[in-house]
């Protein structure tokens, strides 16, 4: 029977999706034209289609996976504000999971995505129309081999934000950076028992090319009482319940400055999301006796 509810739902999401795509991509092709009141309504126009096209996606899990969702915090979240939402990351789920609760509550969410995944067939031209980032990441080897690259990240995460400002938005970043395994744990020697090291480059760029303009950042924490699922796990309906924690946080004054230029405040942002960091562990380890 899991079988069969799995292979229904796959099919609906993916006729879902490329129904969906077809509006969303011809917003793309028409904001090529330089015209800025244009571009304004074709980004409308296009969120609003992801927009249903996400509440689509809700209907097929009531119906081919149902499962118990416990949400907590959504209380203050409002349809007009800018935000940047920071979340643990431990399966293509959580991206499921987080449209659905957000749905129509904060603006559309927009991820900060690996440029190797505008190759991901139609997915990655929707993401392209719907404004979501594609970044490449320099890493400490390459910065060595050519010092010239220090600053592209921030300068890429800048010209993306600039898109941000004329519409309210939801920025979202996993700060682990990569989903959570024991492995990865385990290489890492990470100090949090539920959590990989936060990396703060990313976050950092948002808040110094949008600091001023971001209303709130809110803080998600994800739990599967029934271990980390595969999205066939999920589309199976083998997911009976997720506990997800919404906190809503004042924008700290110890997350704007200058991340690159300025070595104290850099010490300053890695220490203010440790904190964050050791509270979310803490909230994964009372989810954890809730579930035992």
């Amino acid at each position: 029977m899991s079988v069969i509810r799995c292979v229904l739902s796959i099919l609906f999401y993916t006729l879902n999706t490329l129904f969906w795509f077809v509006p969303i991509f011809l917003c793309g092709l028409v904001k090529l034209i330089p015209i800025k009141p244009l571009q304004k309504l074709m980004s409308w126009i296009a969120k609003q289609c992801a927009t249903v096209w996400v509440t689509c996606n809700g209907i097929n899990q009531n119906v081919f996976a149902s499962y118990q969702l416990n949400v907590t915090g959504l209380e203050q979240l409002r349809s007009k504000d800018w935000y940047l939402v920071i979340a643990n990351h431990q399966s293509w789920v959580d991206i499921l999971v987080m449209q659905r609760i957000f749905n129509r509550r904060i603006p559309f969410l927009n991820f900060f995505l690996k440029k190797e995944l505008i190759y991901v067939p139609f997915l990655g031209l929707a993401w392209w129309a719907l404004d979501f980032p594609f970044m490449t990441r320099t890493s400490k080897s390459q910065l060595k081999k050519n010092p010239k690259l220090r600053g592209k990240d921030l300068e890429t995460t800048r010209k993306a934000c600039e898109k941000f400002k004329e519409m309210p938005v939801s920025i979202v970043n996993f700060v682990e950076g990569t989903r959570f395994t024991a492995e990865k744990h385990a290489r890492q020697k990470s100090p949090f028992q539920y959590l990989l090291k936060p990396k703060a480059g990313g976050v950092a760029f948002v808040m110094q090319a949008m600091g001023e303009q971001i209303s709130k950042v809110v803080n998600v924490t994800i739990h599967y009482p029934g271990g980390i699922p595969s999205f066939v796990d999920f589309a199976s309906g083998l997911v009976k319940q997720i506990d997800v924690r919404v906190e809503v946080m004042d924008v700290s004054p110890n997350l704007i400055g200058d991340y690159t230029g300025d070595a104290d405040f850099r010490v300053n942002f890695q220490a203010e999301l440790n904190r964050i960091w050791e509270e979310k562990n803490q909230q994964l380890a009372q989810f954890e006796s809730q579930a035992e």
